[in-house]
């Protein structure tokens, strides 16, 4: 899998967190996870070795302080990776220390030494804090020298003091760091640090604070060979076929994986190591690629790195021309090994899986010579550096959102369960509403049904009950006409037609409202009632607003109609009167019927059934004494409560 450089703007350049939904927001957290799973891990090396260069301490922070590494001939570059000395933070845990605040990348060619800024980071960039490589993009600008110029530095942890240091710089061109064991200068007017561990070519030696730990790959044990090695013990790798080689990685043998280390770090690495390239198995063309001395510690890291002058060879052979051996037990006799050879041809590593022999006794059956070109350490695949050191970068970028992004999820999820909490409320405020709402309609519904009884009750005495009466009266009348047949046809006809009428309303007695052609006009069923009740008395009726009272609704149209009968026969009934006075009108909203006779009068008192019925319309209802004796009945139903005009 190819890695891309990973910028700064990776957290920026993604949508602001607040504009994303939940849904992508978590989408995103399982992408996170699933990215850094696929990416190299953090291991830092122990033991004791070159940490990197720095400069002298200030004591503030705006110092103009830079490193310029000479590249040589013109390449092209494609990154620069800036690796950054690490510290140990009794809280925080590791962390770079005097990484600068505020700096720019520059690069040029020959003698221009103003060059072009590649890049240019302040404390706006959000560098800090990391112990990850920061990859710069150089967008394949041609360069043979480059430098880093630092106007804000940071403090390193120990003093306090101000300070401008690297572990590593790395500018690679393709695969190749073409920085590695170049010509490094720096100001000349200042001092430099001569602690141990922090030479000024320690920033380009190809020593890396970290122990390269893939994500794939299973582990592999490094091979070490046993302590009789005889004169100039040699390892062979043959590459199955002429290749030019420019590069070569060793890795160290593992360090121990226990805290403390049992070893510094250099176990199986010889004093003197010659590398020799030839065509002939016999190396008897031999040329001689490299040699790499270990005088100190300071000499030896996770990974030798070192590039020579291209040169064609089939068959490479290590050769320990020096033996080391461990001041501290001079006794124990020294052992040759490496985690992994790796020997590079344009830009690939051409040993891998190719056969390595020895010239000396290997019988360890836990360290095979074939461990040697593998393609895996102690913690599973070899990466290539700069492949190593993007995926490093680009899983500090995805730590760094991860948690941003797992905050404003927190955030939503705590807002969600406030809606929930807040919906639940809602539901149980709801639920009681519904419950409140029920009881109420089915209180309603029994107040409606016992109204139903009252009314039909009502209806069947005032409405049959009136027309039975009629019929009673008609009765009497036709007995005094048996003599007068023409009267007495005219009574009989008078009395099938109430009959006939009774059965309607007795029929329609339940729900009157449909029963439309039984009173649809209240004016002519006025008429009607008080000539069919009053039948022998004296009656005067008189009408206002009759217009407006034919708007009346049915409902009401009945029950005021019902209310009069019911006041026709009290007067038949009870008053012993022998005449009577209707005057119904509907004038500025209002309906008033006034029922007057000479009779024996109530005593200011309304009778019940007029009373029940006033209930069902609504309206108010008094009982009077006229001039002259008798009785009075006054109904007035107001226009807000029968609501018969627009």
């Amino acid at each position: 899998m190819g890695w891309l450089a990973v910028t700064l703007s990776a957290v920026s350049a993604t949508a602001p967190l607040e504009n994303l939904s939940l849904a992508a927001l978590e989408h995103r957290v399982h992408e996170i996870d699933a990215q850094l799973a696929q990416l190299a891990n953090y291991n830092l090396s122990g033991g004791v070795g070159a940490i990197g260069s720095r400069s002298s301490g200030y004591d503030t922070a705006e110092q103009d302080e830079w490193i310029e590494i000479e590249l040589g001939d013109a390449v092209t570059l494609d990154q620069v990776v800036l690796v950054p000395a690490i510290r140990r933070d009794g809280v925080n845990g590791f962390q770079a220390d005097g990484f600068p605040r505020s700096f720019r990348l520059r690069a040029g060619t020959g003698a221009d030494r103003t060059g072009k800024i590649i890049g240019e980071f302040t404390g706006r960039d959000g560098l800090l804090p990391r112990i990850a490589p920061l990859v710069i993009p150089c967008h394949g600008i041609n360069a043979s020298w480059l430098r880093i110029e630092a106007t804000i530095l940071s403090r390193r942890e120990f003093d306090a003091k101000f300070v401008l240091q690297f572990s590593e710089i790395l500018a690679f061109s393709g695969e190749e760091n073409v920085a590695l064991h170049k010509s490094v200068r720096y100001p000349g007017n200042r001092e430099r640090s001569s602690a141990p561990g922090w030479p000024d070519g320690a920033v380009v030696d190809g020593f890396l604070p970290y122990l390269m730990v893939a994500a794939t790959g299973n582990k592999s044990v490094a091979y070490l060979s046993s302590s009789e090695l005889g004169d100039q013990p040699a390892l062979t790798v043959d590459l199955g076929a002429s290749f030019p080689l420019s590069r070569l990685h060793l890795h160290a043998v593992d360090q121990s994986d226990t805290v403390p280390q049992a070893f510094a770090g250099d176990v199986g690495i010889p004093h003197v190591l010659r590398v020799e390239a030839a065509s002939a198995p016999d190396f008897s063309d031999a040329r001689v690629l490299v040699e790499l001395r270990r005088d100190t510690l300071y000499d030896v890291g996770p990974i030798l790195m070192q590039t020579f002058p291209a040169a064609d060879g089939r068959y490479v052979r290590l050769v320990a021309v020096e033996m080391n051996r461990d001041p501290n037990f001079p006794s124990v006799a020294p052992r040759l090994g490496f985690a992994e050879i790796e020997l590079f041809s344009n830009g690939r590593n051409v040993a891998l899986h190719q056969p390595v022999v020895a010239n000396f006794k290997t019988e360890d059956s836990a360290r095979l010579l074939s461990s040697l070109t593998d393609g895996r350490n102690f913690y599973g695949t070899i990466l290539p550096v700069r492949t190593w050191l993007n995926q490093l970068a680009e899983r500090h970028e995805l730590e760094r959102e991860r948690p941003l992004v797992s905050a404003e999820l927190n955030r939503r999820y705590a807002r969600q369960k406030i809606n929930m909490a807040r919906l639940a409320g809602l539901v149980a405020v709801l639920a009681g509403g519904v419950v409140v709402i029920v009881v109420v309609n089915r209180g309603r519904q029994q107040r409606a049904i016992e109204e139903t009884r009252k009314r039909i009750a009502a209806d069947l005495h005032d409405e049959l009950g009136a027309d039975l009466h009629a019929i009673g009266l008609l009765s009497d009348l036709a007995l005094s006409a048996r003599t007068s047949p023409e009267r007495l046809g005219g009574l009989l006809q008078r009395m099938r037609s109430l009959s006939e009428r009774t059965g309607r309303a007795a029929r329609h007695c339940t729900n009157l409202l449909e029963a439309e052609d039984l009173h649809d006009d209240l004016v002519n069923d006025v008429r009607r009632a008080s000539t069919r009740i009053l039948a022998d008395l004296d009656h005067h009726i008189e009408f206002e607003g009759e217009a407006e009272l034919r708007r009346l609704n049915p409902r009401k149209r009945i029950d005021l109609l019902l209310f009069y009968q019911e006041s026709l026969i009290n007067i038949i009934r009870h008053s012993g009167a022998t005449s009577a006075r209707t005057r119904l009108t509907a004038v500025d909203g209002t309906i008033t019927l006034e029922v007057t006779d000479n009779g024996r009068g109530l005593d200011g008192r309304v009778p019940a059934s007029l009373k029940r019925r006033a209930r069902l319309l609504g309206a108010e209802v008094e009982a009077g004494l006229p001039e002259g004796g008798g009785a009075r009945i006054v109904l007035r139903l107001k226009r807000r409560r029968f609501g018969f005009l627009p």
